[in-house]
């Protein structure tokens, strides 16, 4: 397998920081952290992927349609905006999901680059063998992006210190995380993420 290394970032969005119509606690103190994995992982000759959520006004996915979610991440509004803070390098490709109103698009995977290709079919174009996931939001989006990504047979590492979670329930992110380790997800930090770069 292709040892070649991707950045995930998932959904940081406007709508999913502080004073967004979704917001994350303290969601956007992954902001830098992200920005620093998204240098080392271009430094070492990987790609950076960045999805967002990117909803029509009218989808399952929203309370006025019958689904789970207020409105959020609408195509085209500031809610749906990459965070201003998030530098994403040269080069980064944009993965939309959710733009379709029977689709939740709670995984990267779901969505597609701008030349309608999945995630999967680019990572799989580009070599790559193991991605790193951080972003927004653990027990949702960042836990379906990463299952997804084993799924699909890639070496997949979350970063422990770049996500944060909604926790509608008590214990939900606790329990995302554990999901994913027990779906063979390993686990690493700023401290540690040199390792996964090695030959990436």
């Amino acid at each position: 397998m292709s040892t070649r290394t991707a950045l995930v970032i998932v959904d940081v969005q406007n709508d999913f920081c502080p004073g967004g119509a979704l917001a994350v606690r303290d969601g956007d103190r992954v902001v830098t952290l992200l920005n620093e994995y998204a240098r080392r992982v271009r430094r070492a000759g990987g790609d950076v992927f960045a999805s967002r959520d990117w909803h029509p006004t009218d989808t399952m996915h929203f309370q006025t349609q019958g689904g789970p979610w207020p409105p959020h991440c609408v195509q085209n509004t500031p809610g749906a905006d990459f965070h201003r803070d998030l530098d994403l390098p040269a080069g980064s490709v944009v993965i939309t999901k959710g733009d379709d109103s029977r689709d939740h698009g709670y995984s990267a995977f779901d969505g597609t680059a701008a030349d309608g290709h999945r995630l999967a079919a680019v990572l799989e174009a580009d070599g790559i063998g193991r991605v790193l996931v951080g972003g927004l939001a653990t027990d949702y989006c960042v836990l379906n992006t990463a299952l997804d990504a084993r799924r699909h047979g890639l070496d997949t590492v979350l970063l422990l210190d770049a996500i944060a979670g909604i926790d509608l329930e008590a214990g939900d992110v606790a329990r995302a995380v554990d999901r994913m380790m027990r779906a063979g997800v390993r686990t690493a930090t700023l401290e540690t993420v040199g390792t996964e770069l090695e030959n990436g």
